[in-house]
């Protein structure tokens, strides 16, 4: 079972739930596949812990690139209604050149008209023109209607010629501006079919990985799955007590990572030693804490196949007979099982108590045969 303590931001149950589990060699020799599948699931459930980042990585992408999908078309809305806005003053600025230039036109004909009659009128000398007026009132009426009518000729002439150059002026701008709006937002149309294409690819890539991940979780269920048979095999399949907890194992107790026990989820909490609740070794460093003894941290240090070794490296005793009050260490499988012995029996058959024997995490009482003591290689740690 693993012991392996990760970093608490990171514990997912899917993340945890291949992390700790008790298994045994998958044919009649112990140690036949323990490397060849102990490699293999490390391998997938390292794949699977890549991909959980990939996939985290390619959801925080995707949410950038949402988001500037949405601020583009934002600004495209906004420069739209401009052009919109700007097209609405071109076109009436265009009109007013228009009546403008039609005012002009008129201006001109009056203008033509009145020089052709002061062209005619100019062959008469004043003499002439005063001795045909019946008297020196017309004549006076005369010259100042031609002087009235070039005065507000000059003068309409010269205000047309100033709005058309004005209105020019403010249709080149216009224009000018149309045409930077026009480019900006074929720029921006540009920039959100982009984005809109890097997030359907990183759609495609979060559905590749997470097919990857579906991939890697059914090989390890099927690696579980023949490690249960096995287990099985060795130890029968003897029911487990109660929904969850047995043994005298807290349903809820505090530990240095929160609370943990057998009334939370397989593999979702940590306990006072650093193992993932009701794993087999969380359970059996509980029944020695539990009795008096030192049970040192190992959290963090292998699976339950390692508890031997890390016993004989502090100096724990280790042997191949089993006392009661022992914790029991099988190194078959993935990785191992650890169990707690509760009877020696005259014949050397051992009654035990474990938790999670068929990945169930749940509590189990039964006896183990001699033979399978003294030949399936299984070793007993005696805490002082």
């Amino acid at each position: 079972m693993n012991i392996q303590k990760l970093n608490l931001k990171n514990l997912s149950a899917p993340l945890l739930i291949a992390l700790a589990v008790s298994g045994f060699a998958l044919n009649s020799s112990p140690f036949a596949n323990a490397s060849h599948l102990n490699g293999q699931i490390n391998e997938l459930n390292q794949q699977n812990s890549e991909n959980r980042e990939a996939q985290d990585a390619l959801e925080v992408e995707a949410a950038s690139l949402a988001d500037k999908v949405n601020r583009l078309q934002a600004e495209i809305t906004g420069l739209e209604s401009q052009i919109r806005d700007n097209q609405a003053k071109n076109d009436e600025v265009q009109r007013q050149i228009t009546k403008a230039e039609e005012e002009l036109v008129k201006q001109k004909k009056l203008l033509g008209e009145n020089i052709k009659q002061m062209y005619l009128e100019g062959d008469i000398s004043t003499l002439e023109m005063l001795a045909s007026s019946k008297d020196l009132s017309e004549f006076m009426d005369k010259q100042a209607y031609r002087n009235a009518i070039q005065d507000k000729i000059k003068t309409t002439l010269d205000k047309v010629t100033a709005l058309k150059l004005d209105l020019k002026m403010q249709k080149e701008i216009i224009d000018k501006l149309l045409a930077d709006q026009k480019s900006m937002q074929s720029q921006l149309d540009s920039q959100r079919s982009e984005q809109n294409r890097l997030l359907g690819l990183n759609q495609s890539q979060q559905a590749s990985v997470e097919q990857e991940i579906k991939g890697n979780n059914a090989q390890i269920a099927e690696l579980k799955r023949q490690q249960a048979a096995e287990n099985a095999r060795l130890f029968g399949t003897t029911p487990g007590t109660g929904a969850n907890c047995g043994g005298g194992y807290p349903g809820s107790a505090p530990g240095p990572w929160g609370t943990w026990g057998c009334n939370y989820p397989l593999d979702n909490a940590i306990d006072s030693w650093g193992m993932y609740n009701r794993e087999c070794v969380s359970y059996t460093a509980f029944k020695v804490a539990s009795s008096g003894r030192y049970m040192p941290y190992w959290g963090g240090r292998g699976n339950a196949k390692q508890w031997d070794d890390n016993a004989r490296g502090a100096g724990i005793p280790v042997d191949s007979n089993p006392r009661s009050g022992d914790v029991g260490i099988s190194n078959n499988g993935v990785y191992g099982h650890s169990f707690y012995v509760e009877q020696v029996a005259g014949d050397g058959s051992i009654y035990i108590s474990d938790y999670n024997q068929q990945f169930d995490g749940r509590y189990r009482e039964y006896w183990v045969s001699a033979e399978t003591v003294r030949f399936r290689g299984l070793v007993f740690i005696h805490f002082p």
